[in-house]
């Protein structure tokens, strides 16, 4: 059972919650600690002392277990307490000192980092050097590990000094199979995370050239492991959005000249040489050469490789990023007739639009918005969704209630999970006097005309006005275990 932190409330049964806050806020967790990347372990006071263990990404529990007996539920009242620990600042939680002994059934244990330490100080350097040299010869996924945390003590650092060792973890994964599945990517993200926590380390000490190194390293093994590589769990792009973000960080920042040219050229020449063809970053390499363009020369070479994109969508994106270096080194004139000759490009039109709303241009952006609507309400209706919610917006900022209700009404019946609650709108708009009738229209609208379906816009419009009767016949119309669960709530007392 994964546990989402920020929502671990609501998908944990009450009783185990009020149990764990119980025993977190009496003191019981204890010896909390970090045992190993996104790995953690804690000791909670019971009838006897148990060990919980944690292992967390992406703000999510993904593995947890505890030593206690319990079997009646995925959750124990020990890892609840845990998870209230975890969270206690940001639900600005207290513990009062706890005085609970614990039972004497069985010695009390130590954690493993305890373990681990305690050992430490007993073995001699000779006796830990060589059980590192004799495991490393004998473990491989030991000596990845070993070599990922601690190599850069030893070697000089390069790009290809990163790629061996990360191509090492890969295809030790691998095994004879020459494929990495489920289970073994497990550890892949063990070993590997240890160069994205030292590329972070590298970053905030300004380390750019490590940095750089270790980023391109990831992108060209992982993008490659994607061809023998089980990423159901999103591993292998975990590693290529990491990787991504750290050259964006580098790419925001001054660097320093030598830097900013290596940065510059690898990025350049990736995508010349289509290194990442085929993925969203082989154009995002263009993306952060822009950024750190220095001059009109760099930002025209630049441009004369963002020309060779094809394909509606990356060429969209292409065209976007072009605007942006010629808003940077050319002169207006060229911008506005680079503009007009790509209105088409939806990234363009909205950035368009946006500014004509911004500097209350309305006319200038309703037509931008229409245009939008005419070219792609046929083709790319999802798109077109978009232009009704601008002409929206400028018909609220103009006060214009006719078009306030027609567009509303229109994205209610099409969208109705958009930006604004268009429900509400219409209800504040529509004379009073006029609002049955005119829900009516909109039942009448969306019912189909046969094949009955549970109409979720339908089921709104009958809750906001307490329609319970309507809402039941909907219900009985449609009955599965999923409906009567949600209409549970609004029916049961007329409806027992």
């Amino acid at each position: 059972m994964k546990i989402p932190l920020n929502t671990f409330e609501q998908i944990i049964d009450e009783t185990i919650l009020k149990r764990g806050l119980f025993n977190f806020k009496k003191g019981y967790v204890t010896d909390f600690s970090e045992i190993a990347t996104c790995r953690y372990e804690a000791s909670v006071i019971g009838s006897e002392q148990y060990t919980v263990q944690f292992k967390i990404k992406n703000n999510t529990i993904e593995e947890h277990h505890c030593d206690c007996p319990y079997d009646m539920g995925p959750v124990c009242k020990h890892v609840v307490a845990v998870i209230f620990y975890l969270q206690k600042d940001i639900l600005s939680l207290d513990t009062i000192k706890s005085s609970k002994p614990v039972a004497k059934k069985k010695p009390r244990t130590k954690s493993v980092s305890k373990k681990v330490k305690a050992l430490l100080k007993t073995i001699t350097p000779e006796e830990l050097e060589l059980f590192i040299v004799e495991t490393s010869k004998s473990d491989r996924k030991f000596r990845n590990l070993f070599l990922a945390s601690f190599g850069y003590l030893g070697e000089d650092q390069s790009k290809e000094f990163y790629k061996k060792q990360i191509h090492s973890i890969l295809k030790t994964a691998a095994g004879r199979d020459g494929f990495i599945n489920w289970s073994e990517m497990k550890d892949v993200v063990n070993t590997t995370e240890v160069f994205v926590v030292n590329a972070v380390k590298y970053l905030e000490k300004g380390d750019y050239k490590n940095v750089i190194y270790i980023s391109c390293a990831l992108l060209e093994e992982m993008t490659e492991a994607f061809q023998y590589g089980d990423d159901s769990n999103g591993d292998l792009g975990y590693f290529i959005h990491s990787a991504m973000e750290m050259m964006e960080k580098m790419a925001a920042v001054e660097l320093p000249k030598e830097i900013r040219e290596v940065l510059f050229k690898y990025c350049l020449d990736t995508y010349k040489k289509e290194v990442f063809s085929g993925w969203s970053w082989h154009l995002g390499m263009l993306q952060i050469a822009a950024d750190i363009a220095a001059d009109i020369e760099e930002a025209e070479m630049i441009m004369r490789s963002l020309d060779t994109e094809k394909g509606d969508y990356q060429r969209d994106k292409a065209q976007f990023l072009k605007l942006d270096l010629l808003q940077r080194f050319k002169g207006e004139r060229e911008v506005e007739k680079f503009i007009a000759e790509n209105i088409s490009n939806i990234y363009i039109r909205r950035a368009e639009i946006e500014k004509a709303f911004q500097n209350k241009n309305f006319e200038k952006a309703i037509v931008l918005s229409k245009y939008g609507i005419e070219i792609e309400k046929k083709d790319k209706p999802g798109l077109a969704i978009e232009w009704y919610e601008w002409l929206l917006k400028i018909a609220q900022a103009q006060n214009d209630l006719p078009k306030i209700i027609e567009y509303s009404r229109f994205r209610l019946i099409h969208d109705f999970r958009g930006s604004q609650d268009y429900y509400i709108i219409l209800k504040n708009t529509v004379e009073q006097k006029e609002w049955n009738a005119f829900l009516e229209e909109i039942i009448k609208e969306i019912t189909p005309k046969s094949n009955w379906t549970y109409g979720e816009l339908i089921r709104k419009i009958y809750i906001n006005e307490q329609w319970w009767d309507r809402l039941f016949l909907l219900l009985k119309e449609n009955v599965s275990l999923g409906n009567i669960e949600e209409n549970e709530k609004y029916l049961s007392k007329l409806y027992a």
